[in-house]
């Protein structure tokens, strides 16, 4: 009887000990974001961002409201730059896709977002076909001089014509930034013009929850 308990008692504590043992694996390779809130970015607490009134790609108006709960990509310029935007906007849209391709989940809260600084050349149609060269989920904005006025300043954003007064062929001398805004509309993290893809798919993977 004597070896009999012991040979019990002794299974009861190898259970026990397994039983913790996968307990502490199971803690370990926990998903990174399960019970962790994503780190404070470079832009945590800047008074970047806010209300604006837009209208976007298809006509349709557009605040920061329709926004709301998912994390942007918000790059200002313009549809007739010849090199800068461009450049910019594709490696946002290739950052965006490499993220989709390693997270379809997290990459889904995310929306890149286009925002002209030059309202008067770039109509809803102009921005639909330049965003559409893009990425299929990118949002164009544009609006009234002054809207997009009001936008630039919540965004801290620096654009100005360049050029003889009254011309229609311009170019426009504007900041170069790719920020990551979070659900909330609060500045994350930033990319500027010397970024590279790789760079701002990394940021995503870093601070989308």
């Amino acid at each position: 009887m004597n070896s009999r308990h012991l040979s019990f008692k002794s299974l009861a504590i190898a259970l026990a000990l397994l039983v913790a043992v996968g307990a502490l694996v199971l803690w370990s390779v926990r998903p990174q974001g399960a019970n962790n809130a994503s780190p404070a970015g470079p832009l945590a607490g800047a008074s970047i961002g806010g209300a604006f009134t837009l209208v976007d790609q298809d006509g349709r108006p557009a605040t920061e409201k329709a926004f709301a709960g998912h994390y942007t990509l918000v790059y200002f310029g313009y549809t007739f730059c010849p090199d800068v935007c461009p450049l910019d906007v594709q490696k946002m849209a290739s950052a965006l896709r490499s993220f989709e391709k390693t997270d379809p989940a997290r990459a889904a809260k995310v929306v890149p977002v286009f925002i002209t600084v030059d309202p008067e050349r770039d109509t809803p149609a102009a921005l639909k076909a330049f965003v559409g060269a893009f990425h299929p989920r990118l949002v164009g904005l544009t609006g009234s001089v002054e809207q997009v006025e009001a936008a630039k300043r919540a965004y801290k954003v620096y654009a100005k014509k360049a050029g003889a007064p009254g011309a229609t062929d311009y170019l426009v001398d504007h900041s170069a930034m790719t920020y990551l805004m979070g659900p909330d509309g609060k500045p994350i993290s930033f990319a500027d013009h010397s970024a590279t893809a790789e760079q701002i798919a990394a940021d995503l993977d870093k601070y989308v929850d």
